[in-house]
């Protein structure tokens, strides 16, 4: 089902209306619209905000229904990779049950659109990515899913990554992904090389990853930069965390800022706590497109299980300070259109003639719905209701 309409919403927090929908989009916004033999939803005065979008996660790592996982590691960044590589392993762990369990929760939570990094390595193979290509199309009506193929255990020190890449793309990647080409793989060079030679044989962009703090991170996007400039790639290259940029040194993080907005690579955070970050009103500033994800979700490097990015636009909104209501609002938007905008996607709205991809959320404006959190009251994709009082409409294997 594709029609709807919902009663009693209030669109970006506006006065209560109507919402008509047809076809899976909003086709009229207006008091009392009459549609006979239509599915009717009354909203009951929530607030109508465009889809919210996870432009950041690993659907193919979440322990979520495996019972507890007790991490021994701690936070060591080669540490982690290494257990968790040989814990999909052990744990018999299935890529294609995870990934739908996680993405399901966050289209129950308000999400219509997900980036997820899949992890790529010479001991697990291609597995993840085939269970979450199998996640993608069965939730095809439920949740878009944008993959990404990421060496998550190195690209240049793990012999043959790169040809399990390079078939991870073939496979239906949709971006090629990219690891600390410093700090993992200590040849930045080598790394940066084999990422944009494969997104220039697939036709596709990238998405990397730079955990590398203060000068070193700088170093590394100054290179990535380069590249993206010298071979025409402006636009289609992302950098994801980008910790650099929280670095104290306001006269570096400027130049790196101007020089991501002249080349439009955006910047994609998760407001770690835990890490410097890039601040949020300083990149929109700059006019750089920004979105945010929840990364992972209940793992073994996370105890966290908050698939909720209703959650996460507070994380950012506390790790950057921010409390005015206009300010908010502001770390929603991240949550939602800035994420859409970085994935490319078009119409994504509460306007007529836009996308019927919408999270109801509780609240009399769009600040209280960050400040006191979900659940989400509906969720709606293309038409379709995905979620209801914050838990997905399909059941989760």
């Amino acid at each position: 089902m594709t029609d709807l309409l919902i009663r009693n919403l209030r669109p970006m927090g506006a006065a209560q209306t109507d919402m008509l929908i047809r076809k899976g989009r909003i086709v009229e916004i207006a008091a009392g619209i009459e549609a006979p033999d239509m599915h009717v939803e009354d909203a009951q005065g929530a607030i109508a905000i465009p889809g919210l979008v996870e432009a950041h996660t690993h659907l193919d790592k979440t322990m979520m229904g495996m019972g507890w996982y007790q991490n021994t590691v701690g936070t060591d960044l080669r540490s982690m990779i290494d257990n968790e590589r040989a814990a999909r392993t052990a744990d018999r762990h299935d890529p294609h049950q995870q990934s739908m369990r996680h993405a399901l929760a966050l289209a129950g939570n308000g999400v219509t659109h997900i980036r997820s990094h899949v992890d790529v390595d010479t001991q697990n193979g291609l597995g993840a990515m085939e269970g979450v290509l199998r996640t993608r199309e069965a939730l095809r009506d439920v949740v878009e899913i944008e993959i990404v193929a990421f060496p998550q255990s190195g690209l240049m020190v793990r012999r043959g990554t790169a040809e399990l890449l390079d078939e991870a793309m073939a496979m239906g990647g949709d971006l090629v992904g990219g690891l600390d080409p410093c700090g993992i793989d200590h040849d930045p060079k080598g790394h940066l090389d084999t990422i944009f030679a494969l997104a220039e044989k697939h036709g596709k962009g990238i998405d990397i990853h730079l955990h590398e703090a203060g000068e070193l991170g700088a170093f590394s996007m100054e290179l990535i930069l380069e590249r993206t400039r010298a071979l025409g790639m402006k636009g289609r290259v992302a950098i994801s965390h980008a910790f650099c940029l929280g670095m104290p040194d306001w006269n570096r993080t400027e130049a790196l800022l101007a020089a991501l907005a002249d080349l439009d690579v955006p910047i994609l955070t998760t407001g770690a706590p835990s890490s410097a970050v890039p601040a949020v009103k300083r990149v929109l500033g700059a006019g750089i497109r920004m979105g945010a994800g929840c990364d992972g979700v209940l793992d073994t490097w996370n105890p966290w299980n908050r698939p909720d990015m209703l959650d996460r636009a507070r994380i950012v909104a506390q790790k950057n300070n921010l409390r005015s209501d206009a300010d908010l609002a502001l770390v929603l938007g991240i949550c939602s259109t800035g994420g859409a905008a970085v994935m490319g996607v078009s119409g994504h709205g509460v306007e007529v003639g836009c996308n019927a991809d919408l999270a109801l959320v509780s609240g009399s404006t769009l600040a209280e719905a960050v400040a006191t959190g979900g659940p989400v009251a509906l969720t709606v994709k293309a038409g379709r209701i995905t979620g209801r009082a914050g838990k997905p409409v399909m059941e989760a294997p």
